[in-house]
């Protein structure tokens, strides 16, 4: 958990509560994010202002630069033999690590890459990760953050002459909601001729072209498995006809097929050896500086608390507030905010955190020798258990929802309510990040055999197949390097 927000919550966002709101952190104690020196820009940079502050902005929603120096350079230098191999060899490009256990990738237009820890862990060889950066530098070759920009300035023209000049509003609102569809789907041919292009490429350099579908196809298979612990049906493809991204099945068969018509398997370098052990030691998984799930459990050590979430919940992470999911729709947020001065935790609580729901009597609470107030509100589809606890200057901010709040429920959330402590000098001093671990096979070793090692042990032999790119139950062969997580 990052900053947490002083927002009041919608009833749309609270309603799920799993939205996709961010990390737990009141604004004083924020830490300002590492700043990102701008790489040398090449012949084609955009608007020199514009880049610079998003730059700032990736860095900061992304949890600032990940400092692991022999790491960087691998991938610095994967993107330089790109480059020199790629049809404008002219370009520079610039990879910078962040710290995230998000898989994601960025290319902003001046040739500045960003990759996430979170995806790294994914990835199991240097043709993998050559695949990702191609696919950003393709973005950047074709010009396609501009091609996009440009499309939606024509959506936006559209719909405003219908709208305005014929002084048709219906008609307006039609022709942009037909530029969006088009707009969706010029995003999809770019992400597949971005794909495309990227093959090419990590085959000019010497990589083996097959590694962006290895990487695409593990990248699904770890969507599949996080929905799995989150209690959600895996994504079909088709459903969201505004998506701008296609399914992965088609970028995989897409990369596979353009693989193929380079060779076929066993050509091209894979070194995996090299890169799993410049990922060894990388933190996986949250950070503790933001706060981390151990379990049920989940811990702020920076922010000194600690707190038991309800049976069957699993937590989400992000930089305003800390979500957690069960499987049968029960939900919760966490955050933080500040009173202003004379205001009290009742007048707090009832001001309506929720829009459409209707508060019950504020019941006073002593949680841990914390002042605390808690409450029940109605809605139209959800009931909420609100709770405000006293933290020193702060108010921790406690949702808890259930479309049928039954006893047996909120006992459960009152549970987890009165598990809100603050944590001692032993627990921060001795709270660690899981982190990857670069281990090599011996005789007789099995995917169950490193699966009882690993730290995440909940589907554990299924997240080492999926973390190191292997088919359940592959063999391993003694000397082959994997990956297990560690704390």
């Amino acid at each position: 958990m990052g900053r947490f927000g002083r927002r009041i919550v919608t009833l749309a966002c609270a309603a799920a509560l799993l939205a996709g709101c961010s990390s737990i952190q009141p604004d004083k104690h924020a830490a300002k994010p590492t700043p990102i020196v701008p790489p040398a820009a090449p012949k084609s940079v955009g608007q020199p202002g514009a880049v610079t502050q998003e730059q700032a902005r990736i860095a900061a929603a992304y949890g600032g630069v990940y400092q692991q120096p022999q790491l960087t350079a691998l991938l610095n230098s994967i993107a330089d033999r790109l480059a020199a191999a790629s049809d404008r060899p002219d370009l520079r490009y610039k990879v910078t690590l962040l710290n995230s256990p998000l898989i994601n990738a960025f290319a902003l237009p001046n040739g500045s890459l960003y990759v996430t820890r979170g995806l790294l862990a994914v990835a199991n060889d240097t043709s993998e990760i050559a695949g990702v950066l191609a696919h950003e530098m393709a973005h950047v070759t074709a010009r396609h953050a501009f091609q996009r920009a440009d499309e939606e300035r024509k959506a936006v023209l559209v719909s405003k002459v219908v709208s305005d000049v014929l002084e048709n509003r219906e008609a307006g609102a039609v022709a942009l909601a037909k530029s969006r569809l088009s707009l969706a789907s010029f995003s999809r041919a770019q992400e597949l001729e971005a794909d495309r292009i990227g093959v090419q490429n990590i085959a000019r350099a010497g990589f083996d072209p097959y590694g962006a579908s290895r990487f695409l196809l593990s990248m699904g298979r770890q969507t599949e498995l996080r929905s799995a612990a989150l209690g959600q049906k895996p994504s079909q493809p088709g459903l969201d006809f505004l998506s701008t991204h296609p399914s992965t099945p088609e970028r995989v068969q897409l990369a596979v097929t353009a693989a193929r018509q380079i060779g076929a398997p066993g050509i091209g370098e894979r070194d995996r050896d090299r890169y799993l052990v410049a990922l060894n030691g990388v933190v996986y998984g949250d950070d503790p500086a933001q706060g981390y799930a151990r379990g049920r459990r989940f811990l702020h050590p920076r922010l000194g608390f600690t707190f038991l979430a309800p049976e069957g919940f699993t937590f989400e992470n992000g930089a305003e507030a800390l979500l957690g999911v069960a499987p049968d729709g029960r939900a919760l947020r966490l955050d933080a905010a500040r009173l202003a001065s004379g205001r009290t935790l009742d007048g707090y609580i009832q001001e309506g955190w929720i829009e459409g729901a209707e508060p019950g009597p504020v019941e006073r609470l002593e949680v841990n020798g914390m002042e605390a107030v808690t409450i029940v509100a109605k809605g139209r589809d959800w009931t909420f258990r609100f709770a405000a606890i006293r933290f020193g200057d702060d108010v921790y901010r406690l949702i808890f929802a259930a479309r049928d709040l039954t006893p047996e429920i909120d006992d459960g959330f009152r549970a987890s309510l009165q598990s809100f402590r603050r944590l001692s000098a032993s627990e921060i001093e001795s709270a660690r990040p899981l982190q990857v671990e670069t281990v090599t096979v011996r005789p007789g070793d099995t995917d169950a055999t490193f699966a009882g090692r690993m730290a995440l042990t909940d589907r554990a032999v299924e997240r080492f197949a999926v973390l190191n790119g292997l088919a359940p139950g592959e063999p391993l062969p003694p000397g082959f390097k994997v990956k297990v997580i560690r704390e």
